[in-house]
């Protein structure tokens, strides 16, 4: 099976339980949290209400 490269994690808080990928098309940042044995990925938003967007290098 191919390997999909599209999300790229940047940051991690604590042993893995808070982190925050980018979809490195759209630049959109998601914010995953984990505890025990569920978790949930939503989109970062920034103060203003809007996701945060990170530039993409291409």
């Amino acid at each position: 099976m191919a390997k999909n490269n599209r999300f790229e994690k940047v940051y991690t808080q604590g042993m893995g339980s808070m982190e925050i990928w980018v979809d490195k098309e759209t630049g959109v940042n998601y914010l995953y949290r984990q505890s025990g044995y569920s978790g949930g990925m939503t989109v970062l938003l920034g103060k203003d209400g809007n996701p945060i967007i990170t530039s993409i290098k291409e």
